[in-house]
């Protein structure tokens, strides 16, 4: 997922140079378009199903709201509508949600799969009623097991729905599923490269984005238990200067783990305007972290934190005296069984690595691109190192039997926090409860990975994506695996 942007649309009847033709709501029994909210809606429905460039960047340039669009560019406003259209092939309505004069919130149906999400538009309270955020989500249900339906069934669906998305060129990577540590569905799909038509296969390495976290957390866990670190360690006793003095003395490593530290990302403007080659290690990429204010008091908030685990990265380097690549290859990746994961430098020779592909819908006509030139040249504690499908089932093994760490630190890892206000991460792990998965996901264009481990019901689910597809792979496996009826014996599983 490349953008989920906090979108504006407006809607200017009056001035509006040209008209969108508002879909016919009312008659079509969908929903009635009664306030300005559900008018906004019927015609940003009415722009993804066009797909027509010239008219959508014209509706955006006189239509989304000041702030919307000095906050984000009309690019990336243009880029997020035509993409919602290639992925869903056109979008029905199912029916309402939520409404009022400023919001409606819809239930959605895409046509490429079926797949139902909630679509909500917000917009001004004058008289224009500009659109001021347009949010696409998934729908969270409570899914129960269908009786009867066995692992087979779950299988044979994921591969209609596979085929669905690798037939539009919506999803290439590979996927694993397995129960109890033992697969039942290991494929790969699409190209590890383009170029030369080069195929994925179940060995093919993928960038995992953001799921290195989950090795520097485990990592930083494995010096606490061996006591060589607290998680109530504060920041000053390792950088008494960083981000200030002040704030240094407040961060703690618990922070940092669970992303309550109020620091940013150092993917900042210096990281744009630089040449890749500069930052090849994490004492290069500390570089590029400022020295401002936390965004609030350690631990009383929660935002996503990049630069949270640069610096657990150099902590670790700091306490082990080992490069962090050195030391995840040593103790977590060779304990754990990894044979194909590492933070591989990418201006040198690396067997069968995927590059990452997906689709630049601000230019006319669209075009596919690579990631090459975007992302890192190497990846690092925060993120941008490659595995494997079966490689993460064995972190995922070495983890449900504490190969890494002991069960009552691996307890507190993958616990939420909800005293320092992250109850649905713990420590370099994303938690849901219902049921109970802990994992963490990855996103970058053209990188879309995802671990799932279900704990209480004994399935891991892995997906590895070199394109953007791959959450709504994983979305779809979890929502499978709620089907399958327990009761019945599965070939021995």
């Amino acid at each position: 997922m490349r953008f989920l942007l906090p979108q504006v649309f407006s809607f200017l009847f009056l001035i509006q140079p040209f008209q969108i033709r508002a879909v016919d709501l009312e008659n079509s029994g969908q929903i009635e378009m009664k306030t300005p909210s559900s008018r906004r809606a019927s015609e940003v429905i009415e722009l993804i199903n066009s797909g027509h460039y010239t008219t959508i960047k014209s509706y955006i340039e006189k239509n989304y709201a000041p702030n919307f669009l000095k906050n984000v560019p009309v690019s990336a406003h243009l880029n997020f509508i035509l993409e919602k259209q290639d992925e869903s092939q056109g979008i029905d309505i199912d029916g309402v949600d939520e409404e009022s004069d400023t919001q409606q919130s819809l239930i959605i149906r895409y046509k490429s799969t079926d797949e139902r999400y909630n679509f909500s538009v917000s917009t001004e309270t004058d008289f224009l009623h500009k659109i001021t955020q347009i949010l696409i989500k998934e729908i969270q249900t409570n899914a129960s097991p269908i009786v009867g339906y066995t692992r087979e069934n779950a299988t044979e669906d994921l591969d209609r729905f596979v085929s669905k998305l690798v037939d539009l060129d919506l999803f290439s990577g590979a996927i694993l599923i397995a129960y109890r540590g033992r697969p039942f569905y290991r494929k790969a799909f699409g190209m590890a490269n383009r170029d030369f038509a080069v195929p994925n296969n179940i060995e093919t390495k993928f960038n995992l984005g953001s799921m290195n976290k989950m090795f520097t957390a485990v990592a930083i866990a494995q010096l606490v238990q061996n006591g060589e670190l607290s998680f109530d360690d504060p920041l000053s006793k390792f950088f008494p200067q960083l981000p200030n003095p002040e704030d240094a003395k407040e961060i703690k490593i618990k922070h940092l783990l669970s992303h309550t530290s109020g620091l940013g990302s150092y993917w900042n403007k210096k990281f744009l305007d630089s040449s890749r080659t500069r930052f090849r290690t994490i004492e290069d990429m500390m570089t590029l972290i400022d020295d401002s204010r936390v965004a609030f008091r350690p631990g009383s908030n929660w935002k996503y934190s990049n630069t949270g685990y640069l610096v657990l990265g150099s902590i670790l380097e700091k306490v082990t005296g080992q490069s962090y690549f050195d030391y995840i290859r040593e103790n977590i990746y060779r304990p754990a069984g990894m044979v194909n994961s590492d933070c591989y430098e990418l201006d040198f020779v690396n067997h069968n690595l995927a590059v990452g592909y997906y689709k630049d819908f601000s230019i006319d006509p669209p075009r596919l691109k690579n990631n090459i030139f975007e992302h890192v040249l190497r990846g690092g504690s925060a993120g941008g190192g490659y595995s494997t499908v079966d490689d993460l089932l064995s972190f995922d093994r070495a983890l449900r039997f504490n190969t890494l760490i002991n069960s009552q630190i691996t307890k507190l890892v993958l616990s939420g926090k909800p005293k320092l206000q992250s109850p649905d991460y713990g420590f370099g792990f994303q938690i849901q409860s219902d049921p109970h998965i802990v994992g963490h996901g990855g996103g970058f264009p053209g990188i879309s990975s995802n671990l799932d481990m279900f704990l209480d019901a004994g399935y891991t689910a892995i997906v590895m994506g070199n394109s953007d597809g791959g959450r709504r792979v994983a979305a779809k496996i979890k929502s499978l695996i709620r089907n399958i009826d327990e009761t019945i014996w599965h070939d021995g599983l």
